[in-house]
Formats: C-alpha cells, sequence, structure tokens
C-alpha cells in the first residue's frame, strides 16, 4: 500500500505505523548499563510487552493508565512451543484515564507523598505468527 500522490504534506498513516513504534518505546528499552541483564532481540518480544501493559492496566483497579518506564531484564523462556518471554518491568502511574487513547505519550505523574512506580513481573506466551498471546503470570511490587 502506497501513499497517494499529491499528498506529500501530510504522512502516509502505513508507514507511521511501521516507523512510529520503535520511536515510541525506544528510550524505555534502554537497559541500565551497570547491570548484567539477558537481552531479549526477538521482533516478537515489543508486542509482548505491549500486550503484559495492556493487561496491566485493563485488570488494574487505579482509574489512571501506567506505561513502561524501563524494561529491568528480560529472557526468553527455553521451551518448544509457543514462544514464551518473561520480563520485569517498571512502570510508571500517568495522568491520563486509563481508557485515553493516547496513554504511550502521557506524562507520568510526579507526587512527594505518593511512589508513582511499580516493578511488575509478567511471563507471556505468544503465537506471534498470529498475534495471540496469553498471560501466564504477572506480580507486582509497589
Amino acid at each position: 500500500m502506497s501513499c497517494p500522490s499529491g499528498k506529500m504534506a501530510q504522512p502516509c498513516p502505513v508507514l507511521l505505523v511501521f516507523l512510529g513504534f520503535p520511536l515510541l518505546v525506544n528510550a524505555a528499552w534502554q537497559f541500565p548499563k551497570e547491570t548484567n541483564i539477558t537481552r531479549v532481540t526477538s521482533t516478537y518480544f515489543p508486542p509482548t510487552v505491549e500486550f503484559a501493559m495492556h493487561t496491566f492496566n485493563q485488570q488494574s483497579k487505579d482509574e489512571y493508565a501506567y506505561r513502561l518506564v524501563r524494561i529491568l531484564s528480560s529472557w526468553e523462556e527455553k521451551v518448544d512451543f509457543p514462544t514464551v518471554f518473561s520480563m520485569k518491568l517498571q512502570l510508571g502511574r500517568t495522568i491520563c484515564r486509563k481508557f485515553e487513547e493516547s496513554i504511550h505519550i502521557c506524562p507520568f505523574q510526579y507526587s512527594s507523598d505518593r511512589n508513582n512506580t511499580i516493578t511488575c513481573y509478567f511471563t507471556v506466551s505468544t503465537f506471534p505468527w498470529t498475534t495471540a498471546f496469553k498471560l501466564l503470570n504477572q506480580s507486582c511490587l509497589e
């Protein structure tokens, strides 16, 4: 699918989908330099993280959305089928309600009387060729 000719001022939506996703997650996907972390390099890992975040926000009783601050650690489980990823994520509470559309760009909440970050461990199985995911485990520490 290509962009219609004569409309060069407006970006092609399909191109934005492919080019925009890495820009959205780039800042949060930086690993701390002082830790020894197994880095997952699979192309199936970013959608799996997105699924874990979406599921967390849907199940959360908090009215505000959380988004990814940083990936603390991640690894691919040694199983034959399906692909299973485990990850430890630092999540930050945003100023947006969890059913708003632009959660991925919503600013984090900052408060002196409340800790607005959570560390969660997720295990997710994925069938990448069908974009099917299943949350196997989730545990969080405030």
